[in-house]
């Protein structure tokens, strides 16, 4: 190798690399370059001399970059192939660069110090410490150097503790010996780290005020940055005791550098991580020397400096941090008190609370928002809630949360403190919202937990505020309300001052009637709210529903005082009828529809929870009732509902049969003559008919006002919300005694199970005919034919709400639009906004069917085929979003419900043909979404954006995931599948998953799952859902379905003679299901355990296992047949669980999927060393005797 040949060579990839970066290079160009750099990095025999040659300091930063990137390729891809000398030589070349051959601290590009110290780290990673022992002194001996050296030094051991400890980045055994031997020298490595800060911080200090030695002072500091972040990468995870060593020096200099401005953030940082640490009680009881007067003094006045210098940017970021670190400090306190540890309440707690507080009112909502969980651990602490200087601080708390639950802060405005902050911490209003809402639902809870402390400080603090906001004047400030002249909108003072001053009140009442004995509770304060409340008049949509929260909140003072209760059944009808202009023909907002809407709930809540009181009020309340239900145009159809549902609340407390059988039959007279009519039944049992009635094949010129057919439409809807109102809210009492008293006691079941009658049933039987007529009518609207006789109008009147969509998409609500916009804009809105209630309230009535009628409902004549044909017809041209709530609001709870003696009369014959229909259904929408995601180059027809493939694609994610937990409600007991609460069903979750997933050992199957599983096709089609399931790209489905579902399923099956071919299907299944989901940790664990379990159970049977496992790309047969071996051998000992399931995992990771970041990648291979338990040979001596370059590798030897 001649000198020429590297100038010439180098000359060449100069040139190459000056192309890459060249901005104005061609795009041909640069990809040439490229493959020449790529292609000389891979098998260029001369890349150590040239790599050597571009790192020279007279190179431009980004030649050297260049030249130092391919020293870093040689060691990480060629290291295993070096000859010993060339290993010596890069080694000591590279030490050389960094004791000389960079530029000084202040100079030196960042990327270059990178690369570097990650030159290092790759050699440590393979040599150290076998091979190469002194390599803490020879990084000792540079960083006496000078500061250049030392920050580098820092670099390289930040470096290797993040890829040893942090991302675990090499193999076991080279990670145990790397980790072990620092461990072993941590005492060494932590004293030098201190060292180098404390030298360096005090050398910064004397200079820094002098101009002279600016550069100088300016280098000391960035080497005590260096040590600070790289103290961070050991505080995590060295033992306490080198933390909390010598009297707890290092905190008390973290402590002091919050004071110094340059260096405060990275000792902020330290701090944290070091208050954060969890371990045992004992070896954490030294951190509470942070409660002393110097860490306390030196925190409180580091937040006030940075907080008295206005906002900016650094200084914010770093009182976020101390913010974090009085948060860690106030969790030890926590776990250490009342612990066996001797650690009593500190002196400073107060001061510690005065500064917590401090941040708990700082402009900066973020900042509030980060005190919560502290100010909820330390109220519900044992200890701490009894001690007289936290108990002080509760009034002080409240009055806080007073400010903070006022909804201000919005960066998109000006009319707060807050805003600016805002704009640091959220990109939209949207954002900030959301942030908003779950903040404030967490001071909910930390209030109410204050106020358990203190429930009468609470109460008096909601009386003044709800005194003060009924009397000050409304301030609708600068935007107003679409709904009417001179009304607030949502961002209006007055409302969000009445908002704030509600969910205050509300959390407060509650809890005091929660924590005080009935005799104490201020009986007379409370009434004298209620009516000052009953008593206010306002027009003001938002303001009106802020006061019936606050009639609610103070209605339970009325159980005291039941004369009341009249005035505020007539505050709360009042409402129901409400509007902004009598008369209005104009669209209702949703402003004031919520309103109507909480008057309802709040009668609806106020007979639910109360109907001992409102019982004597029945007659006063019915004839309210009648009264509204007389003007057929007054009220909405859900609204008239509602307060039938009041009434039939009521009813129930009546307990007797016969007498709430009359009322509820006088109830529902209007809604039987009307249902059971001649016209009404033609209606309902023809398609056209019914399209016809509802005005969807009209065309209408002013789709805004006009709207012929709304009041029959309203009458169906009215028909229907009545009959589940009644079949939801009609029970028979809950006590035994009562029940057998009134007439309601039936007996028992075989089971043992008693048996009550509804007094519902009768009425609710009558209608069900023409219930099932309407639900088979309405499935029959999707078939081509209804859907072509819709009118121009309505021909998009099936399809879903844009309401749905933006929900389903995961798009945000615009804030203003939601109230001030009319509930349905145009008629079409109006129609599709029928179809998709009136489809969903009749699967609800189905659902609540079974709860509420039992047995007189399961032993409805040929009920199972009266379902097939009604809910379960023309599925096939049924879309997904129909299907899925069918699904989860009708066959779900009524399979729960249902008791065993009903599973072979109607349970089995439904379920039997619909899983069948629904594997067929969702394996051919899955083939569809893979082929498109495999031809998606050829682009799909304009007709089909690209949104509605994403919105088909979620729904059919979301129907899968309704399908599977349908499957394991019906198929596994409970036991097995409690974790099916952890997401919501609808959303990404991906995130939320766990990544260790071991299927819970008992999760056997239910009676109901038994039988299914009895019936060969239904057996067959949820075997065959579950494992096929396991390969559609949904991680969500895919994990719930392996953990909960598949092997209780195959067990199941198991003693039957199952063929060779479909024992290989399944065990082939999961391994497609680890091809596509290997990816996600969760999902990689649960198939791997779920491919575990089926091969040792089923391998000795099935000798086709082992022939599927040989397909396996790259499976190592040697050690598959040591594998099995082991397993067919009953005699050798079994190895733990643990190791056999490792070693199985290893003989799969062919077919482990993986992530699309890492598919390309080029593989790293590091090499193990002798291990360091073993005694080294002498031979090793006289070699190191040989090695004439006495510096480094002088136990380095030939691979």
């Amino acid at each position: 190798m001649s000198a020429e040949q590297v100038s010439g060579l180098c000359e060449q990839l100069v040139k190459a690399v000056t192309v890459i970066m060249d901005p104005a290079s061609t795009q041909r160009y640069r990809l040439e370059a490229l493959k020449f750099c790529e292609e000389f990095k891979e098998k260029c025999p001369i890349c150590v001399p040239c790599g050597l040659k571009l790192a020279e300091k007279t190179q431009t930063a980004i030649v050297r970059h260049f030249g130092l990137q391919i020293l870093e390729h040689v060691v990480k891809y060629r290291w295993n192939n070096m000859p010993r000398l060339e290993k010596v030589y890069l080694k000591n070349n590279v030490m050389g660069l960094i004791s000389s051959g960079t530029q000084s601290i202040l100079e030196e590009e960042s990327h270059i110090k990178d690369v570097l110290s990650r030159i290092v780290v790759e050699m440590i990673k393979r040599e150290w410490p076998q091979h190469w022992p002194d390599m803490l002194k020879e990084l000792d001996t540079l960083s006496k150097q000078g500061e250049t050296q030392t920050e580098l030094v820092m670099f390289i051991l930040l470096r290797l503790a993040e890829d040893v400890v942090t991302f675990q980045t090499l193999p076991t055994q080279r990670r145990r010996d790397i980790q072990q031997t620092l461990t072993q020298n941590m005492e060494k490595i932590f004293s030098f780290l201190l060292a180098t800060l404390q030298q360096n911080v005090n050398k910064y200090r004397c200079m820094k005020t002098d101009l002279a030695q600016e550069p100088k002072a300016q280098a000391n500091c960035r080497v005590g940055i260096a040590a600070l972040n790289t103290l961070a990468g050991y505080i995590d995870w060295v033992a306490l005791s080198h933390i909390t060593a010598d009297n707890c020096k290092l905190l008390e200099m973290l402590c002091l550098l919050l004071n110094e401005p340059e260096l405060q953030v990275g000792a902020a940082e330290c701090l944290l991580i070091a208050v954060s640490r969890k371990g045992k009680l004992e070896d954490r009881t030294p951190l509470m020397v942070l409660f002393g007067d110097v860490a306390m003094h030196c925190i409180l006045s580091a937040a006030q400096t940075a907080d008295g210098e206005g906002l900016v940017e650094k200084h914010y970021v770093f009182l976020k941090r101390l913010c974090q670190v009085l948060c860690a400090l106030g969790s030890q306190l926590c776990a250490l008190l009342g612990s066996d540890c001797d650690v009593e309440t500190p002196a400073n707690f107060g001061k510690y609370l005065e500064s917590f507080l401090a941040f708990t009112t700082h402009p900066s909502q973020f900042l509030r928002s980060s005190t919560q969980i502290t100010w909820g651990a330390l109220f519900r602490h044992e200890v701490l809630s009894h001690d007289p200087v936290l108990l002080a601080v509760v009034p002080k708390y409240l009055r806080a949360s007073m400010t903070n639950l006022v909804k201000v802060g919005f960066p998109s405005k000006a009319d707060s403190p807050s805003c600016e902050y805002s704009r640091f911490d959220f990109d939209s209003d949207e954002d900030f919202n959301a942030f908003f809402n779950s903040f404030r639902a967490q001071q909910g809870e930390v209030m109410r937990m204050a106020c358990r402390l203190d429930p009468l400080t609470g109460f008096q603090m909601a009386g003044e505020w709800l005194k003060y906001q009924l009397t000050a004047p409304v301030d609708t400030g600068p935007m107003n309300s679409k709904t009417g002249e001179g009304l607030c909108s949502i961002f209006s003072p007055s409302f969000v001052q009445w908002d704030a001053m509600t969910f205050f009140s509300e959390s407060v009442i509650s809890q005091m009637f929660r924590t005080m004995d009935k005799d104490e509770i201020p009986v007379n304060d409370g009434i004298d709210l209620l009516q000052l409340v009953l008593n206010f008049e306002t027009k003001d949509p938002l303001i009106l529903s802020c006061v019936l929260t606050n009639v609610s909140a103070l209605f339970p003072f009325v159980t005291y005082r039941p004369e009341y209760l009249p005035q505020v059944l007539s505050k709360l009808f009042a409402s129901v009828t409400f509007e902004v202009v009598e008369e209005s023909k104009a669209p209702r907002t949703r402003a004031v529809k919520n309103v109507r809407r909480h008057a309802c709930s709040s009668i609806i809540k106020m007979c639910r929870d109360y109907p001992q009181l409102v019982l004597p009020n029945f007659e006063m309340l019915y004839n309210h009732v009648k009264q509204l239900l007389s003007n057929e145009l007054l009220l909405t159809q859900m609204e008239k509902c509602a307060l039938m549902e009041a009434l039939v609340l009521i009813s129930n407390q009546f307990k007797d049969y016969e007498r709430q059988k009359a009322f509820l039959e006088e109830l529902m007279a209007p809604v039987a003559g009307l249902w059971l009519s001649p016209e009404m039944q033609r209606v309902l049992s023809d398609p056209e008919a019914f399209i016809s009635y509802v005005g969807a094949d009209n065309k209408i010129a002013d789709p805004v006002l006009e709207d012929p057919s709304g009041l029959n439409r309203s009458r169906i809807s009215f028909c229907v919300y009545t009959i589940l109102g009644v079949v939801k809210r009609a029970r028979w009492p809950a006590a035994t005694e009562e029940a057998k008293a009134g007439g309601f006691f039936l007996g028992y079941l075989p089971s043992g199970t008693p048996m009550y009658r509804n007094p519902c049933t009768e009425q609710v039987l009558k209608l069900f005919d023409n219930l099932l007529a309407l639900i088979r009518t309405h499935n029959n609207l999707y078939m081509p034919e209804m859907v072509a006789r819709l009118g121009d109008t309505f021909a998009k009147a099936l399809d879903m709400l844009e309401v749905e969509k933006n929900a389903i998409l995961g798009l945000p609500q615009p804030l203003l639009d939601l109230y001030d916009s009319p509930v349905y804009k145009t008629v079409l809105e109006r129609m599709q906004g029928f179809f998709c209630t009136l489809y969903d309230n009749c699967f609800h009535i189905l659902g609540n069917a079974g709860p509420s009628m039992q047995q007189d409902f399961y032993t409805v004549e040929g009920l199972a085929t009266q379902l097939l044909s009604s809910a379960f017809n023309n599925l096939n041209n049924i879309p997904d979003y129909r299907l899925r709530p069918m699904l989860r609001v009708f066959v779900k709870p009524l399979v729960l419900s249902c008791p065993s003696e009903y599973y072979e009369t109607l349970v089995c014959p439904m379920l039997g043909p619909l899983f069948t229909y629904l594997h067929m259904r969702l394996s051919q929408k899955w083939q569809v979404i893979n082929q498109r995601s495999m031809l998606c180059e050829d682009d799909a027809a304009d007709d089909n954006p690209e949104s509605q493939e994403m919105l088909e694609e979620q729904l059919v994610r979301l129907l899968t995931r309704e399908v599977m937990d349908l499957a394991t409600v019906c198929c596994v007991s409970k036991k097995g599948v409690e974790q099916n609460t952890t997401a919501a069903v609808d959303g990404d979750d991906d995130e939320a998953m766990a990544t260790e997933v071991t299927p819970p050992a008992n999760a056997e199957l239910t009676e109901l799952g038994k039988c299914l599983m009895k019936q060969e096709d239904v057996c067959t089609a949820v075997l065959i859902t579950a494992y096929t399931s396991l390969s559609w790209k949904d991680t969500l489905s895919c994990q719930r379905t392996t953990t909960q579902l598949c092997w209780p399923l195959l067990k199941q099956v198991l003693p039957g003679n199952l063929l060779p071919d479909a024992v290989s299907w399944f065990f082939t299944s999961v391994l497609k299901g680890l091809q596509v989901h290997g990816q996600h940790d969760g999902c990689m664990a649960a198939l791997v355990h779920l491919a575990f379990q089926i091969y040792e159970a089923l391998r000795p049977r099935y000798g086709e296992l082992k022939a599927v496992m040989e397909q396996i790309p790259d499976i190592q047969l040697e050690s598959l047949e040591q594998f099995d071996s082991k397993l067919l051998n009953p005699t050798l000992q079994k190895m733990a669980d643990k190791r056999r399931k490792d070693h199985f995992k290893r003989l799969i990771s062919g077919c482990i999927g993986k992530p699309i970041g890492e598919q390309f990648r080029k593989e790293v291979h590091i090499r193990n060393l002798p291990s360091l338990f073993k005694k080294v040979k002498p031979s090793l001596e006289t070699d190191v005797l040989e090695n004439e370059d006495g510096e480094g590798f002088n136990v380095l030897f030939e691979p």
